[in-house]
């Protein structure tokens, strides 16, 4: 969630801090702070609302440093105030703190320091931590950060800076990302490469329980044992631009418009359409573990849940392999029974979801095999499972996910076309899938061309306070992503539902001001939904249609179309969801909202 960035070097680090923070606006958040040194003094500044409101209070102000901590906080612990947002000091002024994350026994450790005469002036976990290590602290920064970290039970992205240690800073991870880089222009350490991207793009990604001291020239990274690592740096294929509006209104609209760039380069090089197979480097070292998986449990949160209940077709459909497909927030705390030769597939945008990796150390304690699909290169989860898929979608700054999830469900189809062709998919079939995958990009575009006839439906219906979604099999998915987007930007009331179940309750709330957005191409179980559309009409319903192009007969029975191309069946979702994208999009402009950043949410979610 909470945005985190360090900078330490030349006395250019007010600048850096503040460009770097405003990229990490997009996470969402209610408050932000910084604590700047001069290698003499510390001045600590927080506001509560948007960063440049901390602009103006700093632009008000001559500060001068060399080193600086900053941080954008969404509130958890204790209300939206001042005190409560970071950094956090400690008595002294001699410490300071930024942190993402949870930490559970907080009130215990609060308690103790109290009696030992700390003194606290905000509501939060994390003001904990500066007293703590001021507790621990004889000079030494790190191993004063040590020593109180082995008192910490819950999560953290910690960095920490110390008037009396001004050569460096002090960042440390567990469960929470983090990611360093020191170069020519000084040491470096964010919550997400984007807001350091600028300055470098060879990083580190911190792993679960390391330690880094941060110096302009140099680093070193420890464990909890003040044991050194050996850490090799990530390399990242994308640059600040790529994260700009490029003249767009929203980062939103901007990355939806770029689906079609993003799902080609989603499938760049690992189509061989005349052998009908996808080539995917990233599983090769598992391929023949694969050949013998009986049963697939897909785990994902969010979006990328409702692209793996896409995956769970497509696997069962193109591979023949039972596929099962679970919230990770939920798997850890079910009885789960292990299947033999089972794998799990963990699909997520930012690979750094605290509920998915908690269900990754899960699947990893029985040995089973791990696979992820991740858009983060250098993520935990891309690091921490035993072989993967990157989407290579690009970075995606707007909350509601949009490419990544057409990404996820293009590399999702190309896996099931690498296990159907380790099995029973024919060459014919397997040519007929890869041809269908190929025209993808132009099938976009063309989906893409007029938005302007969303953007008036979207006018003509903003006015209803809820909507039904509804589809069945491969729109089925597609139906509760999209009240999902609805919902997130828009604010509004919205279910998405199978069709087929309209009968057995929904149909209840069908009225003339709730108006339903159907998803029914063409395909198998295109009548059924007919069938579903016409009771809902025989209720005054209002009923928006996203069906095939060239299909005429259901304007008849409908209030409004949106049309698709044509594309095979298994395929569809990737050119149904546009729409809805597009139509939840616009909703919320015409409220006036910001897409970009939905109120109560961020785009990384990592506490549970």
């Amino acid at each position: 969630m909470c945005g985190i960035i360090g900078y330490i070097g030349d006395n250019g680090a007010l600048d850096i801090g503040m460009k770097g923070l405003k990229r990490l606006e997009y996470r969402g958040y209610d408050s932000a702070g910084l604590a700047i040194s001069n290698g003499k003094e510390v001045s600590c500044i927080k506001v509560v609302g948007k960063v440049e409101e901390l602009e103006k209070i700093v632009g008000d102000k001559d500060l001068v440093g060399s080193s600086i901590i900053l941080h954008s906080r969404w509130a958890t612990h204790g209300g939206i105030t001042e005190s409560n947002a970071h950094p956090h000091a400690d008595c002294k002024g001699n410490i300071f703190v930024v942190h993402n994350g949870i930490i559970e026994n907080y009130k215990q450790i609060r308690e103790k320091l109290k009696l030992m005469g700390h003194k606290f002036v905000s509501e939060t976990d994390t003001e904990v931590l500066p007293h703590l290590i001021e507790h621990f602290y004889n000079g030494n920064l790190e191993e004063a950060v040590i020593k109180a970290l082995k008192y910490i039970k819950g999560t953290y992205g910690l960095v920490v800076m110390a008037k009396h240690n001004s050569d460096r800073i002090v960042v440390a991870r567990m469960f929470s990302p983090l990611v360093i880089s020191v170069n020519e222009h000084g040491g470096f350490v964010a919550s997400d490469p984007s807001a350091i991207i600028s300055h470098s793009k060879r990083m580190i990604f911190l792993e679960d329980g390391e330690v880094a001291v941060i110096k302009k020239d140099d680093f070193i990274i420890t464990d909890l044992e003040r044991k050194v690592k050996d850490k090799k740096e990530t390399e990242l294929d994308w640059d600040i631009e790529e994260a700009q509006k490029s003249g767009y209104a929203h980062f939103m609209l901007k990355e939806i418009m770029e689906q079609s760039e993003s799902v080609a380069n989603s499938m760049r090089g690992r189509l061989i359409i005349e052998e009908g197979i996808s080539k995917l480097g990233g599983i090769d070292s598992v391929k023949d573990k694969l050949k013998d998986i009986k049963k697939i449990n897909i785990l994902a949160c969010g979006t990328s849940y409702y692209a793996g209940l896409i995956g769970e077709y497509l696997l069962e459909e193109l591979a023949g392999i039972p596929t099962e497909v679970d919230f990770a927030s939920e798997f850890r705390y079910r009885k789960f029974p292990t299947v033999e030769n089972e794998a799990y597939l963990f699909i997520s945008q930012s690979g750094e979801t605290a509920d998915s990796l908690a269900a990754l150390k899960e699947v990893k304690k029985r040995k089973a095999l791990s696979l992820g699909i991740v858009n983060v290169v250098g993520s935990s989860i891309a690091r921490e499972t035993d072989a993967g898929v990157y989407n290579h979608a690009g970075p995606e700054i707007g909350v509601a996910s949009t490419k990544a999830f057409t990404s996820q469900v293009v590399v999702l189809a190309l896996v099931a076309l690498f296990l159907g062709r380790q099995r029973n998919l024919s060459l014919a079939d397997g040519k007929t899938i890869a041809k269908e995958i190929s025209k993808l990009p132009e099938l976009i575009n063309n989906t893409l061309k007029d938005i302007s006839a969303i953007e008036l439906l979207a006018k003509k219906y903003n006015s209803a306070s809820n909507f039904l979604f509804i589809g069945r099999k491969y729109s089925y998915p597609v139906a509760m992503e999209g009240a999902l987007k609805l919902k997130e930007i828009s604010y509004i009331h919205s279910e998405g539902y199978s069709a087929g179940e309209m009968k057995h309750g929904p149909i209840a709330l069908i009225e003339e001001n709730f108006p339903t957005i159907a998803i029914c191409p063409q395909d198998s179980v295109y009548e059924k939904t007919v069938s579903n559309i016409q009771e809902i009409k025989a209720r005054n319903g209002k009923v928006i249609a996203i069906t095939t192009q060239g299909n005429e007969e259901i304007k008849s029975l409908v209030d409004d179309i949106i049309y698709i191309p044509k594309v095979n069946e298994v395929l569809s979702p990737i050119l149904s969801v546009i729409p809805v994208q597009i139509f939840a999009y616009y909703m919320a402009v015409s409220f006036g909202h910001n897409p970009d950043m939905p109120r109560n949410l961020a785009k990384s979610v990592t506490v549970e």
